[in-house]
């Protein structure tokens, strides 16, 4: 009995322990970036300390060699606002004609939040929706491009979702492409660096980023109106690239801002601001260019394992191409031979593999004590 008993217990022991241990290894896997960059709400930095700024999360990163300079809380999973346009446009850009005609509709124009001034039955061509979205955060031009392309706004959420995780930005989920405030809708610090750096390297991405001013037509008479890019950082900084601003009620102020300066591209990305977005980010980056020479890197932004036209999603395809491709199918997991099972195993809690010798346990407590009430019959009959 002793001995079953010790080989149940034992077998247990044996499968639960390597499924414990595995948990707990998965556990300690490093964040994307390196072990430094944590959600804690912590700045690390090394070689000098950086201002300080009301952002619950930040990221300071050289653009060229992806050298993480200084973080706070870089993948605490927040609302990113419309900076996440950013990843819409990696999305549109490589699919979409820019000289296309696109023509506004009651759905663009109805659309809640920022708008550029998109107008049922008014035509506007792909690349100066581009300028509207970039330029003045417009909702109603982010509708109509993601509309325009093969599979409208369902199928751009599901590329913009694959592409985050192609380039690893892990953080990242989209359930709308404007950014606005959504159930599920989350990304980081650290992955709209990401987002920037994969943009920053599309030149039709860099120009977009970077314009000042555009103008956009008029609806009920001749003419355009002009429309001024909402990054103040492109007005104010020295040698700024631009990139993207963001703000919703949840979300509060969020920023990409990006900028040039002694032969180093610098990025910096913050979220859940409260104020003083632009000062914040012109501080960050006055001290990563003046102590650039004494920064001893924290992390780095991972390179993307995608080529060109895998980043973007698939080659130019609109509703007006003739070239149709099927939309791309939600991406599953294929396990190995034995993986299956061990997936499962993970699953199951560690106590489980314990309960059958329990179980089994008074069983064979019940038969010694029947086997002593049986001797104690036996001697009393003798007597």
């Amino acid at each position: 009995m002793r001995v079953l008993l010790t080989a149940c217990v034992t077998t247990a022991l044996v499968v639960s322990g390597p499924l414990a241990a595995g948990a707990v290894g998965r556990a300690r896997e490093s964040p994307v970036g390196g072990a430094q960059l944590t959600t804690e709400p912590t700045v690390v930095a090394q070689g000098a300390t950086p201002p300080a700024v009301h952002a619950s999360a930040f990221l300071i990163a050289d653009l060229d060699t992806g050298a993480v300079l200084a973080a706070k809380a870089p993948h605490a999973k927040l609302r990113p606002a419309s900076t996440l346009k950013t990843l819409t446009a990696l999305v549109l850009l490589p699919r979409l004609t820019k000289t296309d005609q696109v023509v506004g509709t009651d759905q663009d124009a109805g659309i809640e939040g920022s708008k550029v001034g998109v107008y049922p039955g008014c035509r506007y061509t792909v690349d100066l929706l581009f300028q509207g979205m970039f330029l003045a955060s417009g909702n109603d031009a982010v509708h109509a491009l993601a509309t325009h392309d093969q599979g409208g706004v369902p199928a751009t959420i599901d590329r913009m979702n694959k592409l985050a995780s192609q380039i690893g930005a892990l953080d990242t989920h989209v359930t709308d492409p404007t950014g606005l405030d959504a159930d599920g809708q989350l990304s980081s610090a650290y992955d709209l660096a990401l987002f920037a750096r994969a943009g920053l390297e599309r030149e039709d991405f860099a120009r977009y980023a970077s314009t000042k001013y555009t103008n956009f037509p008029l609806v009920k008479k001749p003419g355009t109106y002009q429309v001024a890019n909402q990054n103040h950082l492109l007005f104010t900084y020295d040698g700024a690239l631009g990139v993207k601003t963001g703000y919703t009620t949840l979300a509060r102020n969020t920023f990409i801002g990006a900028a040039r300066r002694g032969g180093h591209r610098i990025v910096v990305t913050m979220m859940n601001s409260p104020h003083g977005i632009t000062e914040e980010a012109s501080n960050l980056l006055d001290w990563a260019f003046k102590n650039y020479t004494v920064l001893t890197p924290v992390g780095t932004l991972i390179k993307p394992v995608t080529t060109e036209s895998k980043t973007g999603g698939g080659p130019n395809v609109s509703k007006k191409s003739s070239t149709r491709t099927p939309l791309p199918k939600r991406s599953r997991t294929i396990l190995e031979h034995g993986q299956a099972v061990q997936s499962l195993a993970f699953r199951v809690p560690v106590w489980f593999y314990a309960a059958p010798p329990m179980l089994l346990l008074p069983l064979f407590l019940r038969r010694p004590r029947a086997l002593k009430a049986q001797a104690r019959r036996l001697k009393a009959r003798r007597h």
